[in-house]
């Protein structure tokens, strides 16, 4: 027989979890035509020898959005071997809206998820006012990978509720009934479930609550109900659980969470999980709630990150320690070479290291009030402060924190972060792990990661542009928790099961996210033993000039998304095979 094309000798993972074995697999019309001793020819041959051959990679948290409107490519996701990208993570996105919403949408966006305004506003050209439009208007051009929409909480409320949602009114019993079936519609359309977000944290550009955060388990609940009778959809939130924490509080909060996910008629329902300082055993009282659920029949899952959440800071990142200093404050709008030239000068740093901060985060600003509490606390937060360096360790030592640093140099902290953040001609970063490093190590993360309702998420692809990168989390899933780890490694086969099959199955997706004959040829072919993440660079390739992290890495040989490569050595091909993953009929349509 002729295949379109082989991939020969290579250890392949199906993501079902058995052992890995060697074998080769053929492609055919975009889907696995044979696994093991394959006899044939093809037009091409990728040879796997001495690399893993996975599935691609499901990514369930994801904010591209806006960026899938004109972007074909979805990096950093695509070339970190994610070949579908869920979006609408959080309750924010840009349907269904109204024009005279358009801009409170992109303002909402840039505050909770930390995407240029700018680039927001030049780049989407808003050829929708439903949700099905908005389907339809990003999937009528060809993109690297696949991708999903989720309806989300924020831009339904505004659409429906207009003004009184962004004044944080309650919504009527006709706003409820108006949302559910809005919701309906979408997901009839090939959306694949809805999200919500209740977090202190985000905040509007403008430093408002989002729309959705206060609303009431009856308008939760009442959406979740779209969900009924349907083979397909899921819920996702983001909660705070009323932090800080109070015991008396903690459970009503979980409370509305798992009343959403009651509602939703057995549909599968997840939460985002870290450990927070404030309450560094609250993460372990979720997953008994969790567990406790699921002995009811209510199937809640935890989105896990694969290492500490937290941003890099930095002179050319959207935060650094120095943005409210008011000696700072006199040379921010200098260009970055000016910057370091005079920070380096005895006067100005004397004069800034003798400051104390203006606030940063209030009204007007979308930076959210932990900032300005971290920045009060300079000294203690300089124990979590760590150069992130060429070959990005993401589980440093207490050691080799700034704080350290600034003892055995006879300096304060703040003098240490100040040259710190000078090196390299001002384009050093520095890693700030903010959430899941209360141990000072990824322990806790290594229990998350193994609880039985765990699946890896929050990896914000598309989101946090200027202070994160961490849509290369599959890649650190397989470096450090598969490789590298002195400790507490875990197998490889779980780890592609947990980025593949789990993920694709708890979305609703049955064609993709394991290695069968029949399935979709979504795969990856990667040399473990030469993966290696890169430190992320700040690039200007967003609209109106928006720049973003980046991070580059090595080892995949080749990522393909319906039998086409899109991507050898971590660089993309041209190949735009990608499309919009509907679920429902609409998918059975298509």
């Amino acid at each position: 027989m002729t295949y379109d094309l082989i991939i020969q000798g290579g250890t392949i993972v199906d993501g079902s979890g058995n052992a890995a074995y060697r074998g080769d697999i053929a492609i055919k019309d975009g889907v696995i035509a044979a696994i093991g001793a394959v006899e044939g020819s093809a037009r091409e041959t990728i040879d796997a020898s001495g690399a893993l051959v996975t599935p691609g990679f499901v990514d369930i948290h994801c904010h591209y959005d806006g960026q899938v409107s004109w972007d074909p490519d979805l990096m950093p996701s695509s070339v970190h071997g994610v070949t579908t990208a869920v979006m609408g993570s959080c309750g924010v996105g840009f349907a269904p809206v109204h024009v005279r919403d358009r801009t409170a949408l992109i303002e909402l966006m840039e505050g909770v998820e930390d995407i240029p305004g700018t680039a927001l506003a030049e780049g989407i050209n808003w050829r929708w006012e439903s949700f099905e439009e908005y389907l339809d208007a990003i999937d009528d051009f060809p993109h690297a990978i696949d991708f999903a929409a989720q309806v989300p909480h924020d831009s339904l409320r505004v659409y429906v509720m207009g003004e009184r949602a962004l004044a944080g009114e309650e919504a009527t019993d006709e706003d409820i009934a108006t949302m559910r079936e809005l919701t309906r519609r979408a997901l009839e359309a090939g959306a694949v479930g809805f999200s919500t977000g209740r977090t202190d944290n985000h905040r509007a550009k403008s430093g408002a609550p989002t729309p959705a955060s206060e609303a009431s388990i009856r308008e939760l609940q009442g959406i979740a109900e779209a969900l009924h009778g349907l083979g397909h959809g899921v819920l996702q939130a983001v909660s705070d659980f009323d932090m800080p924490i109070a015991a008396e509080r903690f459970d009503p909060e979980f409370d509305v969470i798992e009343a959403m996910a009651a509602a939703g008629g057995g549909h599968r329902t997840s939460i985002s999980l870290l450990q927070r300082d404030a309450d560094p055993e609250q993460w372990r009282r979720i997953l008994d709630r969790v567990d406790a659920a699921k002995e009811r029949g209510i199937d809640i899952r935890v989105q896990v990150a694969a290492r500490g959440i937290g941003v890099m800071l930095g002179f050319e990142a959207t935060f650094h320690p120095f943005m409210g200093f008011p000696s700072y404050k006199k040379i921010a709008h200098l260009p970055l070479a000016e910057r370091v030239a005079a920070m380096r000068t005895d006067a100005v740093r004397e004069a800034m290291l003798a400051e104390k901060s203006d606030k940063v985060a209030g009204d007007g600003s979308p930076i959210p009030p932990l900032a300005d509490r971290l920045l009060a606390q300079i000294d203690r937060i300089s124990m979590r402060l760590f150069r992130l360096g060429e070959d990005p360790n993401y589980e440093p030592a207490p050691q080799e924190s700034l704080f350290f640093e600034a003892k055995r140099r006879g300096i304060t902290p703040l003098a240490a972060i100040y040259d710190a953040l000078l090196e390299d001609e001002g384009h050093q970063l520095l890693y700030f792990p903010i959430f899941n490093y209360g141990s000072m190590n990824l322990d806790n993360v290594e229990a998350m990661l193994n609880h039985p309702q765990a699946l890896p998420g929050l990896s914000d692809g598309g989101a946090h542009v200027g202070t994160i990168c961490d849509a290369s989390f599959p890649t650190f899933m397989l470096t450090h928790w598969v490789r590298d780890r002195a400790r507490g490694r875990l197998p490889v086969e779980k780890v592609i099961k947990m980025m593949t099959r789990d993920t694709a199955e708890f979305i609703g997706f049955h064609d993709r996210g394991e290695l069968a004959v029949g399935k979709r040829a979504d795969i990856n072919v990667i040399d473990l033993d030469h993966l290696r993440l890169h430190r992320p660079r700040l690039v200007r390739d967003l609209p109106a000039g928006g720049q973003r992290l980046l991070q580059d890495v090595e080892g995949y040989r080749a990522t393909l998304v319906a039998g086409q490569v899109i991507a050898r050595e971590g660089k993309l091909t041209g190949a735009r095979p990608g499309r919009l993953a509907r679920l429902g009929a609409r998918a059975a349509a298509n």
